[in-house]
């Protein structure tokens, strides 16, 4: 007889409780906001198709100098009625992955007996946790599927010799494991190509948690604000975005960005000497949100010209848009074709082009910008909500284990989007 129950999940990276957040932010060079939204957001998905989620975390944090702690320490945790373990790691470079990989054998081999688990979720290309997946979970019969947000050993401009020798040999490990998987979850088509030729795959760009917005929802402003959240760099297009805004004409308009990043304090500068220009803000999730929703425009200037955006979907793109305020982006390739009708697309994405994508949008009559924000909040909402993208998770996993729940196996096969 065919079993036809829902898959048992482990999910297997960085969801971490919502206070462990909170210290991370506070201590951090790095602002892993959008990895914490997105990780809770794959188990809710996960949880409405039915499938039974359990947690096995490391704190997402910088290597040492740049987070001053040294010792994580391991602990129960339980959130949304989700429980969970978080995995103690030394926060050293090098002994950081060893003692990760560790940490995943001694606690996640007791956790997978014990759950029971089907299905090993790992969140990321990081290889200590692929390659416990390959040589303990697999060989327990426990399918491996990464969910792969990024590519693997992106350099920063500040990593030193040794560092990017250790980022490529780090790429070396992430595909030999990545060959060994049972299949993968991608946000781009691009990441699976390249990364998982010939796997399984599901390509699924991001999940909407946020309600569909209301006509009514937005209450009038003394400003039109036009509003930026994310990293606050050059790599994401923010200096652009500064000089596109000081050709805009009008005095309610202001330019507000949040977040953390290189260009903190050149922003400042810029907020000295033009008072359309917010001082950059590093704000919690609850106190972001209804700033966004309040603007006028939303924006994602990124460039399109770097090596990494051809497996880049901005998860910020989805967040924008569920708040039912008009969004301007550049035309990244990761961005779905769906989309198009949803978004005001800055062509090219230069200064030039940003400034009149803006300024298009901005001047549209203010019922017919609302109604383009809701219609595009209900698409994300219908068509990548948890409803949505969980029962396409819960479907792939599911013909990955054999469970019978009549998935069309053409729809995960390589050559497909799925």
């Amino acid at each position: 007889m065919t079993d036809r129950r829902s898959p048992r999940v482990t999910l297997l990276g960085f969801t971490v409780p919502d206070d462990v957040l909170a210290e991370i932010i506070a201590r951090d060079t790095i602002m892993p906001t959008q990895t914490h939204t997105f990780a809770w957001a794959l188990v809710r998905a996960l949880r409405a198709a039915g499938c039974p989620v359990h947690l096995l975390s490391a704190a997402p944090v910088s290597t040492w100098p740049d987070n001053r702690q040294v010792r994580f320490r391991p602990g129960a945790f339980r959130q949304d009625d989700v429980d969970g373990h978080l995995l103690a790691f030394v926060n050293l470079l090098g002994l950081k992955h060893l003692t990760r990989f560790v940490a995943a054998w001694r606690t996640g081999s007791r956790e997978l007996r014990e759950q029971a688990t089907d299905v090993l979720l790992v969140h990321g290309v990081h290889s200590p946790f692929l390659w416990f997946g390959v040589l303990r979970a697999r060989r327990r019969g426990v399918r491996v599927v990464p969910v792969l947000t990024d590519p693997p050993g992106v350099a920063l401009p500040t990593d030193g010799r040794l560092v990017r020798l250790l980022r490529g040999l780090d790429v070396t490990l992430v595909r030999a494991a990545l060959a060994r998987c049972s299949g993968v979850i991608a946000l781009t088509p691009a990441l699976a190509d390249d990364f998982a030729p010939g796997r399984p795959r599901l390509v699924m760009e991001g999940i909407c948690a946020a309600e569909p917005a209301s006509v009514d929802e937005a209450p009038p402003t003394a400003t039109r604000d036009i509003v930026y959240a994310g990293g606050l760099s050059r790599a994401y297009g923010v200096d652009r975005l500064v000089e596109a805004f000081r050709g805009l004409p009008g005095d309610d308009l202001r330019l507000c960005v949040y977040g953390r990043g290189e260009l903190e304090g050149w922003l400042r500068d810029q907020a000295a000497v033009d008072r359309r220009i917010a001082p950059p803000e590093l704000l919690p999730r609850a106190e972001l949100l209804p700033r966004l929703s309040r603007a006028s425009v939303l924006v994602n200037p990124r460039p399109v010209d770097q090596d990494f955006v051809r497996w880049s979907f901005p998860s910020k793109i989805i967040e924008y848009l569920a708040t039912g305020v008009p969004v301007v982006s550049t035309r990244l390739p990761g961005i779905p074709a769906g989309y198009d009708p949803w978004l005001s697309f800055a062509e090219p994405d230069t200064v030039e082009g940003l400034r009149t994508a803006l300024g298009q949008v901005l001047s549209l009559p203010p019922e017919v910008a609302r109604a383009r924000g809701v219609g595009a909040a209900r698409f994300v909402s219908e068509t990548r909500g948890p409803a949505a993208q969980g029962r396409r998770m819960h479907d792939f996993l599911a013909h990955l284990c054999g469970l019978g729940v009549g998935a069309d196996e053409r729809a995960f096969a390589p050559d497909r989007v799925g």
